[in-house]
């Protein structure tokens, strides 16, 4: 029956098709063949519990406050600041990169958006200084990749409703790996400084570091807002969400005015079609996850995975290899709706935090948007700076090694990860 499943997708990607029909068709063929008194319906109501969830409202509310400050002003602002307590070093520019894409990704939630904003403005300094183009490309990519780990989170969000797990303390405990990953590439940048024997540019005065300050108090509010308001109880991630928006459109509208309604109207259609596909991606990935529970596939697959006494590290590597390799190929967003359920239950039963699983999850996200052949981010960044994939991608292995490096990290050292959530919630 496995194999059936694998074989029915594979052959509907090799021909072609988008992910959906591989996803609607190969629970449909299984049932047909091995459940047949089953019936067709199940599956329908199963899409409809999958995108059910009052969390799931989150999702689109983000997605649109991303859209609204990556059109405005709130980017430029974040890399101006940056830039004048990161500039100076060794390595400035690039350190500047990481730490934007950080930020914005605190603020967008989104890997895609912040290749977008970030770096369609720092290649062109990058390139000034003396980086060479697949590098630069190269960082751009990777350190996007944090906005999957620091909060908001589509990635959190999607595993919070199929686990059942709170999004609040999934957004709380994915900021220490974030961290980290923005450390480990600050090092790596450094290092590549020294090694192009790129000249270090001159300290930025005090003056202008307090007005770069003062021009970016606005847009750091957003996740003080996002992460302020779900730490203190004021409201749920959903309501932070609702709060996000509300928040980007008058900064962008009202105090920037660097957008106008008339922007608003096209920003949210551009808004409705990315949620549409996400919300397929849910409802066809729920039905695609149901028929392997039906199966009872999980109890066929994972005790010779496990072997007699299965320990935590040793399922966290199972885990971590899974999702990084179903990454690779598909959107996180159907591997979590799929593979969430065979391994979640088996991690609880083991006595393992749900948070510290999602967090891992969430990481091999962040490597999937990154990594060939089928990376998201690999292929928003030959759109946006018109490079074909060869010279995008071939500068990235040392940042591949480098969020393996974070992964084994957090496995090993799961208080890293979940010491904030501690501190929040319990």
């Amino acid at each position: 029956m496995l194999l059936i499943m694998i074989g029915t997708m594979c052959f509907f990607l090799v021909l072609g098709f988008p992910m959906i029909i591989p996803l609607i068709l190969t629970p449909i063929i299984v049932s047909a063949f091995y459940f047949p008194t089953l019936d067709p319906m199940n599956l329908m109501q199963q899409m409809l519990v999958g995108i059910r969830p009052l969390s799931l409202v989150a999702v689109p509310m983000f997605i649109f406050a991303a859209d609204v400050i990556t059109t405005g002003q709130v980017a430029r602002r974040l890399i101006d600041f940056v830039m004048a307590f990161f500039g100076h070093m060794r390595g400035g520019l690039a350190v500047t990169t990481t730490a934007a894409c950080t930020f914005f990704g605190a603020v967008s939630g989104s890997t895609q958006a912040t290749v977008v904003a970030i770096g369609g403005t720092m290649r062109p300094y990058l390139l000034r200084d003396g980086y060479d183009d697949s590098f630069s490309i190269a960082l751009i990519i990777n350190a996007a990749g944090i906005a999957l780990l620091i909060p908001p989170s589509i990635s959190m969000i999607i595993y919070g409703v199929v686990t059942g797990s709170s999004v609040g303390e999934l957004f709380i405990a994915g900021i220490g790996p974030g961290l980290l990953v923005f450390l480990l590439f600050s090092v790596y940048c450094s290092f590549a400084a020294r090694k192009m024997n790129l000249v270090k540019t001159e300290k930025m005065p005090l003056t202008e570091r307090l007005k770069a300050v003062k021009k970016a108090i606005i847009p750091i509010g957003f996740p003080l807002i996002i992460l302020g308001g779900i730490y203190s109880g004021k409201f749920s991630p959903t309501e932070a969400a609702a709060v996000a928006v509300l928040y980007a459109v008058a900064v962008e509208i009202i105090i920037y005015r660097h957008i106008t309604l008339k922007d608003l109207y096209r920003i949210a259609l551009s808004t409705g079609i990315v949620t549409a596909v996400v919300f397929i991606l849910v409802a066809v990935g729920a039905s695609f996850s149901w028929i392997i529970a039906f199966a009872r596939i999980p109890e066929i697959i994972l005790p010779p995975l496990l072997g007699d006494s299965p320990s935590m590290v040793r399922l966290l590597f199972i885990i971590a290899i899974a999702y990084f390799l179903g990454c690779m190929f598909v959107d996180s967003i159907v591997v979590i709706m799929i593979l969430a359920p065979i391994f979640h239950p088996i991690a609880v039963k083991l006595g393992i935090d749900p948070i510290l699983i999602g967090v891992l999850v969430t990481m091999q996200a962040a490597i999937g948007a990154v990594t060939p052949p089928f990376g998201c981010n690999i292929f928003t960044a030959m759109a946006v700076f018109k490079r074909p994939y060869v010279d995008v991608v071939e500068r990235i292995m040392p940042f591949l090694a480098l969020y393996i490096l974070a992964t084994l990290i957090v496995i090993f050292f799961p208080s890293l990860s979940l010491f904030l959530r501690d501190m929040a919630f319990r």
